[in-house]
């Protein structure tokens, strides 16, 4: 790696700014000003220097992405999923970047009808993403929506299956929601706002125009969001509005599309639920009274809250992540100890049992499950050792059948071994960490090991396979996640101890661990690599502030790393849905606090560790100028000769590339970095 190259250098345009007596002085605010040719110069200006500094890393890259391609089966199918009389499933073909959606009427021996094809959508585009793919209930029409910049904005689009011709219908700025009425020729769905907010709900009938198409309902309040979709009963349609810590249902008769919809309880701060329906009843999943969650039914007739009747009381140590309802079956998706679970109960007689899972770590989650009337349940499992599996579970006879597992070319789980672990936090609290690493690991501080977080929004990073890890794992590499506050592998309590005015635990949690795992000798701080996207870029940028002699190299991908301009910004996506998350910066407090661990503002005058920031141009969620800024102000002040690398996709969002080729030169690419910078190079 070349490291004698002269860095682009950001011009600074002092901007300052005042607020609850505090002054601010922004040299970088400039940043922000996409259409300023300055700034897209700057941009290709950095990818032009991290380009020219990696440039002696290509022969590792190149075989980095050999070995990263050669764990991948090319050609591959997933598990149908049947519904109805057909069996749908996707399937990718060597050389193409994107999946061919497909499936068969009757059996699976029945010829195959190619439903849409990706690769053909994403001629002559840099990127391609589908946002919503639905059949309607006769299985005749398929209504699929695509993104061509990674802006998360997607046109809407109608296919005739039975002529394979499109409709004429095209509807613009809308989002990943959608749902299909049961006449087949109605269907619901979501728009944007300026701040890229879905808050707006239409009906639309085919054959008219979208300037016809009926406004249903319109959010007003900034910091909620609207989603929909259809219950797995088919009979209601379900609208979903929600923001942090508060949400509120409606629903509408699917038979009846020109319909009322009705509100199943109206929005109260601080009260959370979740929606399923079976027969005359809805199920309700709540956080009230229960801060873990319990599970209440109530007549479809009556739901208001007061109406609720309690089926499975609050149970402390268990947190209910989310539900499924059968025709005769409950399936809850559980945590208990920091591990998932599945409950499933028999409805006609309210018995209920485990799942069974043996592994020290593992996630599973629900996949498909698209019938109501079945006693099979669909669920993807994965460990760090295990690739991801596809089971379809009788629950009345309580078996399971393996329907599909990834193939990884040449892997051998035998070969590696997985753990967890607790460090202890700066107050005294246990925090897990999951491990994997080939078999054989002698502890004795000389393995170089990764460390991924994220900890925030109350996502669960479970112990979960990739086989991108495998580069690493076979040359000698310890992988860890730590289970940090902020997210929810531990219950609601958890998440609430890692949000807010407590946001600053999920930062000592994770250096607790990375403490540990020096202590305990799984590695030192010099083989010792941090790695974290989006609020997980905000971690890192956390911590390398707090502790930056701790880590050898962190990489942040997409990090929202200016915390207190982009909460004072309404304008911004996701911005006002995100006070309960981080706090709303107008009150002094919440200011304050941000202002004392936002990346950005506490850059100071010392050594940093080898650092890889990335962007996207077109991210609508993270802005590609919070890691430009970032990348600048660092440049300007650290004190060291380490590297420091900006690589900004310019056709591209928050996700990176969206073709699976592209996608692992990017990890090739990634992986160089960490390598060259460990002295590693083979």
């Amino acid at each position: 790696m070349k490291t004698d190259l002269k860095p682009p250098v950001a011009k600074i345009e002092p901007r300052v700014f005042t607020l609850h007596g505090d002054t601010r002085t922004d040299n970088y605010f400039w940043l922000r000003e996409r259409s300023n040719p300055e700034v897209m110069a700057y941009l290709e200006a950095e990818n032009k220097y991290t380009a020219a500094v990696m440039q002696p890393t290509e022969p590792l890259q190149a075989q980095l992405y050999r070995e990263l391609l050669g764990y991948i089966k090319e050609t591959d199918q997933s598990a149908p999923e049947k519904l109805d009389n057909y069996y749908y499933y996707e399937r990718t073909e060597t050389g193409k970047a994107y999946p061919i959606y497909c499936r068969k009427q009757g059996s699976l021996d029945a010829p195959e009808e190619i439903l849409l094809d990706q690769n053909l959508l994403a001629e002559g585009h840099d990127f391609c993403q589908l946002g919503v793919f639905q059949v309607s209930p006769d299985h005749k029409l398929l209504a699929y929506s695509v993104d061509l910049s990674g802006a998360e904005t997607f046109t809407l689009y109608l296919k005739d299956l039975t002529t394979g011709q499109l409709l004429p219908d095209q509807i613009r700025n809308t989002y990943y929601s959608l749902a299909w009425a049961n006449d087949n020729r109605t269907f619901f769905y979501t728009v944007l706002d300026e701040a890229k907010r879905p808050y707006q709900l239409y009906r639309h009938t085919l054959g008219t125009g979208p300037r016809d198409d009926v406004l249903l309902y319109h959010e007003t309040d900034e910091m909620y969001n609207m989603f929909l979709h259809k219950s797995r009963s088919k009979a209601y349609i379900l609208v979903y509005l929600r923001q942090s810590v508060t949400s509120e249902w409606h629903y509408l008769s699917a038979d009846d599309p020109t319909g009322q919809f009705r509100v199943i309880q109206p929005r109260q701060h601080g009260l959370e639920y979740l929606v399923d329906h079976h027969g005359d009843e809805f199920f309700i999943l709540t956080n009230a009274e229960a801060e873990n969650f319990r599970v209440m039914t109530v007549s479809t007739a009556n739901p208001a809250k007061a109406q609720w009747r309690e089926l499975i009381p609050h149970r402390p140590a268990v947190k209910v992540d989310e539900l499924l309802a059968f025709e005769d079956h409950l399936v809850l998706f559980e945590r208990e100890q920091g591990l998932p679970q599945i409950q499933v109960i028999h409805l006609p007689d309210q018995t209920s049992h485990y799942v069974e899972f043996t592994e020290p770590a593992y996630t599973i989650w629900p996949q498909g499950n698209r019938e109501f009337q079945t006693a099979q349940l669909r669920f993807g499992y994965s460990s760090l050792v295990t690739p991801p599996s596809t089971f379809d579970y009788e629950m009345n006879d309580r078996t399971r059948d393996l329907k599909k597992q990834e193939e990884v070319p040449g892997y051998d789980p035998a070969q590696y071994q997985s753990e967890r672990i607790f460090a202890t936090a700066a107050d005294g609290v246990p925090v897990p960490i999951s491990l994997v690493y080939k078999k054989g690991l002698v502890k004795d501080g000389r393995s170089p090991l990764l460390m991924h977080g994220y900890g925030a929004y109350e996502a669960s990073m479970d112990a979960y396979f990739a086989s991108r890890r495998l580069c690493l794992l076979e040359r000698g590499f310890v992988f860890a996640i730590p289970h940090i506050r902020g997210g929810g592998e531990m219950g609601r309590r958890w998440y609430e101890q890692g949000k807010l005015l407590h946001k600053r635990n999920s930062f000592t949690d994770f250096i607790a661990c990375a403490e540990h795992l020096v202590v305990e000798k799984y590695t030192s701080a010099d083989k010792l690599v941090a790695f974290g996207r989006s609020a997980g870029g905000l971690l890192m940028g956390a911590v390398t502030n707090i502790r930056p002699d701790l880590f050898k190299v962190v990489v942040a991908g997409v990090p929202f790393v200016d915390a207190i301009n982009t909460m004072l910004d309404a304008s911004i996506p996701l911005t006002t849905s995100e006070f309960e998350e981080w706090g709303n910066p107008a009150d002094p407090t919440y200011y304050a606090y941000i202002k004392s661990y936002s990346p950005y503002d506490n850059v100071e005058a010392k050594a940093y560790p080898h650092l890889l920031v990335t962007a996207g141009l077109n991210d609508p969620r993270v802005q590609y100028w919070e890691p430009a800024k970032w990348v600048a102000r660092l440049r300007a002040l650290k004190t060291d000769q380490n590297v420091l690398l900006l690589k900004t996709e310019m056709s591209a969002g928050h996700s990176g590339p969206s073709d699976r080729y592209a996608y692992l030169r990017e990890w090739a690419f990634t992986y160089a970095f960490i390598l060259d910078r460990l002295g590693i190079y083979a």
